[in-house]
C-alpha cells in the first residue's frame, strides 16, 4: 500500500511508530527549581553525536520533563531495561505535578555526581546530562507542530560493572528494551558483529568488487 500521510493511512491504527522502530527509550530524570522530581520515559530519544557526547529526546507538547530541564538546565537518561519494564511503564502515566514518578514506581534514587536530578539506581546504566537548547518545530504550512527536541550534552556516565567484559560494555546482558508500535516492544538480548570497509573498490559497471560484497555480506 501507499498513503500520503495528510490523507490518512484507512487502518485502524497509524502505523508510523511501527516503521520507525525499535526506538530506544530515553528514560528521563528531571528537577524543578524547587526541587520536585520527575521520571518519565521518551520513545523519540536517542544519541545525536560522540565527541561531544550528545543526546536528544522529544516532547509532544509541553509536557513536566520539558518544563523541568528548562528551569534547570539539567537532566538524567536512565537505560531502561527488561527488568526494569514495569516500573518504566508506569512512570508514562500522567501523574499530577508534584508527584514523584521514581518512588512512585518503587525505584531508588541515586545522586548524581556533576548534575541534581537523581539517577534510578536500578538502571545499569545512565547519562548525566546538561541543557544545551530545546528546538520547537513547525509543519510545512508553517504552524506549530507542538513538538520540542531538547538538546543534552553529556557530563558524567554511570556504569554498572557486572556489565563490562574485557574493556566492553555487553549491551546484550543488560537487555534494554525499545519501544515499538502501538502497545508494543522489544528486548535486545543479543547482538551480531560486522566491520566496517575501510575502502571499496568499485568496478566499471559501477557494482563493488567480489572482496568488498564478502566483506559487508552483501
Amino acid at each position: 500500500m501507499f498513503y500520503a500521510y495528510e490523507t490518512g493511512h484507512g487502518l485502524p491504527h497509524d502505523p508510523f511508530k511501527a516503521i520507525v522502530a525499535p526506538r530506544p527509550i530515553g528514560w528521563i530524570t528531571s528537577m524543578s527549581r524547587t526541587g520536585a522530581i520527575n521520571l518519565a520515559p521518551y520513545s523519540f530519544f536517542n544519541g545525536v553525536n560522540t565527541r561531544p557526547a550528545l543526546v536528544s529526546f522529544s516532547s509532544e507538547g509541553r509536557k513536566d520533563s520539558l518544563t523541568f530541564v528548562e528551569e534547570t538546565k539539567e537532566f538524567v537518561c536512565n537505560l531502561a531495561t527488561w527488568d526494569l519494564r514495569e516500573a518504566m511503564n508506569l512512570t508514562s502515566a500522567p501523574f499530577p505535578r508534584g508527584v514523584d514518578e521514581m518512588r512512585a514506581a518503587g525505584l531508588t534514587p541515586a545522586p548524581s555526581r556533576l548534575v541534581k536530578p537523581p539517577r534510578v539506581a536500578e538502571a545499569p546504566c545512565a547519562l548525566e546530562c546538561k541543557w544545551l537548547t530545546t528546538v520547537s518545530l513547525d509543519d510545512l504550512t508553517g504552524e506549530p507542530a507542538g513538538c520540542h527536541v531538547v538538546f543534552g550534552q553529556v557530563v558524567g556516565v554511570h556504569i554498572d560493572d557486572r556489565f563490562l567484559v574485557d574493556g566492553r560494555l555487553d549491551t546484550a546482558a543488560m537487555k534494554p528494551i525499545a519501544r515499538c508500535g502501538y502497545d508494543e516492544y522489544s528486548v535486545l538480548d543479543a547482538v551480531f558483529r560486522m566491520t566496517r570497509p575501510t575502502g571499496v573498490d568499485v568496478a566499471a559497471d559501477g557494482t563493488l568488487a567480489p572482496a568488498v560484497r564478502s566483506a559487508t555480506g552483501a
